[in-house]
């Protein structure tokens, strides 16, 4: 059971709920502070005074006074007219994650709602209901607004409680409308009132969602990243010295002395590495350390700012007391997307490194007397093609991912009359981000994949020769699942067979 109160929410706890069902609870003093910042509002409304949002209308329209009585409608009609994304939906992990991140800043107690906002958001995740959201259509300020408001349609309601007006949700491996699908897992809809619709649609939410899960996955597939690279220096009998401790605590940048020394461990007890008697390598190898390292240094920077975002207040207005009504700008995703573009460069930039080894590995000419495009024996160099059409691939996806690492959070267009002139672009910065890891990935089992063969194929030359005890380890968690072929295969399956492999816990482990 994860317990939130608005400031303790760590990334590993939110893939948990996100990805593994882990159940939640609203902690009882953040409980009792949404309960009293959800008393200033009423106290707010009823001295008259016109505050943003929560008696005025919205965006160009904050000039507009509302009466009380249309309160209720102002609200519904924010998360109607504001639902209109577009495209593919997000995964469900994505908009998990999204909701637990929502039902924690709320838990803070600045937003102004009632306890019973939080507790839906809450149940909604432990009996598995999660609204289907198109991933297209955020600017990431005001925040996520389209993607908010499609959550906000499958468990908000009016009057009415109109069907079509409930969006739309999965439950039970079922996509149902949000009515019946709140309705089958015994979840009462709420009628929204004063301030709580801003209070669910403002924040670049699912940009950090995204964030989050791409921080989490980005740590796994670095260390994959290590593994590939040892797994190449190996079957390239590449040189040992660019690992020496000596060259990187001459220049101590800690992703850097933490490849190499990864380098180091993986590859004790080798007999390939140096067994090329080279002076140096090429920099895909040699610099490697310095290339990987300078991700994880890029990673540990983006997960510090989404871990602050994720325990932080991002709607507007801020409801500091009944005196203490405060309009800015914590809704605004620059600091998502910024940090989202950090990391999509970082990840593009491992993809790239890998895809160089995968060359190395295939080209004769280089490959430390290695069979062309390691086909089974150089006879067979013609009648089969070997590995060729892996570089092709690889190549292409690190193309791709140069393409999508172009910095998104520097583009903006200015919304809503001018009102809203500058935007951070930060979803879109996020999904790119997503997409470049997903890529990096695929890369990366594409080079282990020919490592591997690589391997197979020194050890087959020198029946005497020995790889590092954890190269080893990961050597044969592949060929286990997927045996040597000689010649031409279907290398397809088996390359996604690897995927499989190496994005699980176990094939990074020591």
């Amino acid at each position: 059971m994860l317990e939130i109160n608005g400031s303790r929410l760590i990334i590993s706890d939110l893939v948990q709920v996100a990805r593994n069902g882990i159940q939640v609870e609203l902690n009882s003093d953040a409980r009792e502070r949404i309960s009293e910042s959800f008393s200033w509002v009423q106290e707010i409304l009823s001295s008259n005074k016109p505050i943003y949002g929560i008696n005025t209308g919205f965006g160009i329209f904050s000039d507009r006074s509302i009466d009380a009585e249309d309160s209720l409608k102002l609200n519904r009609n924010l998360i109607l007219s504001h639902a209109v994304g577009f495209g593919s939906p997000l995964p469900q992990e994505v908009v998990r994650a999204a909701m637990l991140i929502r039902a924690n800043t709320l838990a803070i107690g600045y937003s102004g709602v009632r306890p019973e906002i939080v507790d839906t958001l809450i149940e909604m995740l432990n009996k598995g209901v999660t609204p289907v959201i198109p991933s297209q259509g955020s600017l990431g300020s005001s925040g996520d607004l389209a993607p908010l408001s499609h959550m906000a349609l499958v468990f908000t309601t009016d009057k009415q409680n109109l069907v079509h007006e409930s969006g739309w949700a999965h439950y039970n491996r079922q996509k149902l409308d949000g009515k019946s699908a709140m309705d089958a897992a015994g979840i009462q809809r709420i009628i929204l009132g004063p301030k709580e619709g801003l209070a669910l649609t403002n924040g670049a939410t699912f940009s950090a969602a995204i964030g989050a899960l791409a921080c989490f996955d980005a740590g796994h597939f670095l260390d994959v990243a290590d593994i590939s690279l040892a797994m190449s220096l190996e079957s390239l009998l590449g040189a040992s010295a660019a690992f020496d401790r000596r060259i990187h605590d001459a220049r101590p940048h800690p992703g850097q002395s933490y490849v190499a020394d990864q380098i180091r461990r993986l590859t004790e007890g080798s007999t390939l590495v140096d067994a090329g008697n080279r002076i140096q390598d090429v920099y895909s190898i040699r610099c490697a350390p310095q290339v990987q390292g300078a991700a994880w240094d890029a990673l540990t920077h983006v997960q510090s700012v989404i871990q602050r975002e994720i325990n932080s207040v991002t709607d507007n207005p801020l409801i500091f007391g009944t005196q203490d009504i405060l309009s800015g700008g914590n809704f605004h995703g620059e600091p998502v997307g910024m940090v989202m573009d950090y990391l999509s460069i970082a990840m593009a930039e491992v993809g790239a490194i890998s895809e160089r080894r995968i060359f190395q590995l295939l080209d004769t000419r280089v490959n430390t007397g290695l069979p062309p495009m390691l086909v089974d024996s150089k006879n067979e160099a013609g009648l089969n093609s070997g590995m060729m059409m892996l570089q092709y691939t690889a190549a292409s996806l690190v193309l791709e991912n140069q393409t999508l690492a172009t910095p998104d959070s520097v583009h903006s267009l200015p919304t809503s009359a001018e009102q809203e002139d500058h935007n951070a672009n930060s979803m879109t910065a996020a999904r790119h981000t997503l997409q470049i890891i997903k890529n990096m990935a695929q890369i990366l089992s594409i080079e282990i994949y020919c490592a591997c063969r690589a391997i197979d194929l020194q050890l087959r030359s020198n029946s005497k020769a020995r790889i590092g005890t954890r190269v080893n380890k990961a050597y044969l968690s592949i060929r286990k699942e997927v045996p040597y072929k000689a010649g031409d295969e279907w290398w397809g399956p088996e390359i996604d067979q690897v995927r499989k492999i190496i994005v699980k816990d176990e094939f990074t482990k020591p």
